[in-house]
């Protein structure tokens, strides 16, 4: 799909993308770099980075791959470090590294919750921590989320609780760091993205064909979705946007099966309505 946006929004910035070898991560890359961004991705995966750095590289974009764990603080700054000798700065981190398994709660370890939330959470904000004496005077972060926290979620209680800490970084580092750095800090909350692991791995074709029933919109939605959220909120179209964790699933967390069919709540309505009209006006009803 072709972008709304200008191709030169983030020209001369320097974007930063934990999880931007796949799925909604390098989505993400592609976009920021085809806006004029150049692009550092990290990743546990020497291959995938690889491949990724290769097919960015084909659309024109400045880009490098740097191994690292974002649970790790040394590799965090080693990669942040890395970034800044290769393009002399850095304007924009994403956090969209992630980790996620279904697995009912009485079968989960503490050490698998533990860790997602090292990865989510954690991770989430050690990139935060090391990035910030380079994102100071206007830099932006942006950390991807889920809606999952939003009510509750099946078997997936490790990544409900992680997303929840995911959001609450986000309003506190945006309040603090806004205020003193003038670094803004926002996030992004998928619902479930087509052709992503978190749909392929997660949902059965038959809860995938639900789920896009439930939508407002009735699709499931696209990677390229996510991707114009964050170049939004990256550019200064989002400026004065900061603390707020945006959501991007087509109105599926709001959805509820309809108790009636449209035309029989009409017909109620009706009856509702004559009835109403038909009533006595200004007749007590009480029998004192």
């Amino acid at each position: 799909m072709e972008s709304p946006f200008k191709g030169d929004i983030l020209k001369g910035k320097v974007g930063l993308l934990t999880g931007g070898g796949s799925g909604i991560g390098f989505e993400i890359a592609a976009e920021l770099g085809k806006h004029g961004a150049s692009i550092a991705i990290m990743g546990r995966r020497k291959h995938v980075l690889d491949s990724a750095v290769s097919a960015l590289q084909s659309l024109g974009i400045h880009a490098i791959g740097v191994e690292g764990d974002v649970r790790n603080k040394e590799d965090a700054a080693r990669v942040i470090e890395t970034t800044i000798k290769q393009f002399g700065k850095l304007d924009i981190l994403v956090n969209s590294a992630a980790g996620n398994f279904l697995v009912p709660s009485e079968d989960l370890s503490p050490n698998g919750f533990r860790t997602v939330i090292d990865i989510d959470a954690v991770g989430t904000f050690t990139m935060c921590h090391e990035a910030l004496r380079y994102l100071k005077k206007g830099g932006v972060i942006i950390n991807i989320s889920a809606t999952l926290h939003y009510t509750a979620s099946w078997y997936q209680i490790h990544v409900s609780a992680a997303k929840a800490a995911v959001d609450s970084l986000t309003r506190s580092l945006a309040l603090e760091w806004g205020t003193d750095y003038g670094i803004r800090v926002n996030g992004i909350a998928p619902g479930p993205i087509d052709d992503t692991a978190g749909v392929t791995k997660l949902l059965p074709e038959d809860v995938r064909r639900k789920k896009q029933e439930a939508s407002a919109l009735y699709r499931m939605g696209k990677k390229w979705d996510i991707a114009m959220a964050a170049l939004y909120l990256a550019s200064n179209a989002g400026n004065y946007v900061n603390g707020t964790t945006l959501v991007v699933d087509g109105g599926i967390w709001l959805s509820k099966p309809r108790d009636l069919p449209k035309e029989a709540v009409r017909q109620l309505s009706k009856v509702v309505e004559k009835r109403s009209r038909d009533a006595p006006v200004g007749v007590p009803k009480s029998k004192l």
